[in-house]
């Protein structure tokens, strides 16, 4: 991989604003980090005073680097099985670090999921249950405890987090934390499209890429990231908008020529195949887009080596959700089944065995506490996910290998996927803004065991009476350990 100041790996140019900060570490009561102008008015000073080193100062606190996708399927990836050839620096990036072969979104929704990464909470305990939410004033959130820690804390891309209303910036206030660099839009898919849009700095100015694609304009400024001068680790959060469709066309396009490569010649999941959905003609621009994901993520490794930060960095590599083609329903997420609920995990770094595979079921609910500890901090009481770093060391025993799964704006549901059952509930009755029911009907039960791609529904049969109930029993029970009202799950009725 190259990379050229200025430029996009296809040469096509970059936006090349100067707006990036030294950041300054917070300090005391996490809800009372730095005001933007006593950071920069700190950071200025402390410039004058001290030498300019490389960001790794320290080996015993490493980086962390997130490379967060929208709406990436977790077997778009070869070291997932896909047979395509089209991520080699992912696939690169599983046999340097652990795979989690099972992992799963809290919720398959944009902001209640991105609500979660940022807490370690579900949806419906930050409150973020819809598209549109805010996270609440008093909440504390991975980018406080990383400052606090020590870290220079960024922020790149897609929010969606603050107030609906756009264009413009995200208030200070409504950033979680994010106090130092961001460089973000809200809804990064209504200021943008793919060639060209705009986001704003955190001064609120704003900055704009033309005639590039989208990825590789958030690759660029990652890459100016890494590459300004500090004297501690940093904690980086690049969220992007790709694979995710465009919401103005309501298709995905992929850059240039990519899609072309895969028209005639492209892998067709065996839970889509037999539904008529949209994959047939979306396909291609899919893998297109992801293709060009690889690679801009093969430019942030090659940079990490190249200011010798590589060995001392965690990068993790998620995603929101996943996305079925309309074949589950009328749009793309938003259900129970694993198109939108089963999601690509990699962490590579310090204490992340490479080549391992981790086979337990995971909730990226848990991806904070994870690299809380795995960067030597203490994981907060209130977190609700648990460290997977047990599971990373390769002790198994005592793990609840189920993950428990909120649904929200399709349908107010819940879910439960264990090692051989996937059990859905929803309220058909509940209104749009209703957190939780406590009455929900029965709606999908499928043996992921015996029919992985989930094409036979067994909710309502009779010889499932017996698996039924103990589902049930154990969904209740998920549902009242996360505080929600002890509700009652009405049996589905025998349809076949």
């Amino acid at each position: 991989m190259t990379d050229i100041e200025g430029a996009s790996a296809d040469g096509t140019g970059a936006s090349n604003p100067e707006s990036t900060n030294q950041a300054a570490s917070g300090g005391g009561d996490l809800r009372q980090l730095p005001s933007r102008r006593s950071f920069i008015a700190g950071t200025f000073a402390a410039a004058l005073s001290q030498p300019l080193l490389r960001a790794q100062t320290s080996a015993s606190k490493p980086n962390v680097l997130f490379f967060f996708t929208d709406q990436q399927r977790w077997d778009t990836i070869g070291a997932y099985g896909n047979p395509m050839g089209i991520t080699p620096n992912w696939d690169k990036m599983a046999a340097e670090g652990t795979r989690f072969e099972f992992a799963y979104t809290p919720q398959p929704v944009c902001a209640p999921t991105r609500s979660s990464m940022q807490t370690g909470k579900y949806p419906s305990t930050t409150g973020v249950v819809r598209n549109g939410g805010v996270l609440k004033d008093d909440e504390v959130t991975l980018p406080m405890l990383f400052s606090q820690a020590g870290y220079d804390t960024g922020y790149i891309g897609k929010w969606h987090l603050s107030e609906t209303a756009e264009p413009g910036p995200v208030p200070l206030k409504r950033r979680g934390g994010y106090n130092q660099f961001w460089l973000a839009a809200n809804a990064l898919e209504h200021t943008s499209v793919p060639m060209e849009g705009k986001m704003w700095d955190e001064n609120n100015q704003p900055v704009e890429f033309k005639a590039e694609f989208r990825v590789d304009a958030l690759t660029d400024h990652t890459v100016r990231f890494l590459r300004q001068k500090r004297t501690k680790p940093f904690f980086l959060f690049v969220s992007h908008l790709e694979p995710h469709f465009q919401n103005s066309t309501n298709t995905f396009i992929a850059p240039k020529g990519y899609a072309d490569r895969y028209k005639n010649n492209f892998y067709i999941p065996p839970d889509l195949a037999p539904f008529r959905g949209d994959w047939r003609s979306q396909l291609p621009e899919y893998y297109g887009i992801i293709a060009r994901m690889d690679e801009q993520f093969g430019r942030v490794m090659d940079e990490l080596k190249a200011q010798e930060l590589l060995e001392n960095t965690i990068v993790v590599l998620t995603t929101d959700h996943g996305c079925h083609f309309r074949t589950r329903n009328a749009e793309y997420k938003r259900s129970c089944h694993e198109a939108s609920t089963r999601i690509p995990l990699i962490i590579r770094g310090p204490g992340f065995e490479p080549g391992k595979t981790v086979g337990q079921l995971v909730s990226t609910i848990s991806v904070p506490a994870t690299l809380l500890e795995a960067t030597g901090q203490q994981v907060p009481a209130a977190m609700q996910g648990k460290s997977l770093m047990p599971l990373v060391q390769g002790k198994t025993s005592g793990w609840r290998n189920e993950v428990y799964i909120q649904m929200r704006e399709e349908a107010l549901g819940r879910a439960i996927r264990t090692e051989q059952w996937k059990y859905c509930v929803y309220d058909p009755t509940a209104t749009p803004q209703q957190p939780w029911s406590t009455n929900y009907v029965e709606r999908h039960i499928y043996d992921v065991r015996n029919d992985p791609n989930e094409l036979v529904n067994l909710a309502g049969r009779v010889d499932m009476r017996e698996t039924a109930a103990m589902l049930r029993e154990r969904l209740i029970a998920r549902i009242v350990e996360n505080g929600e009202p002890r509700p009652v799950i009405t049996p589905a009725k025998f349809y076949a």
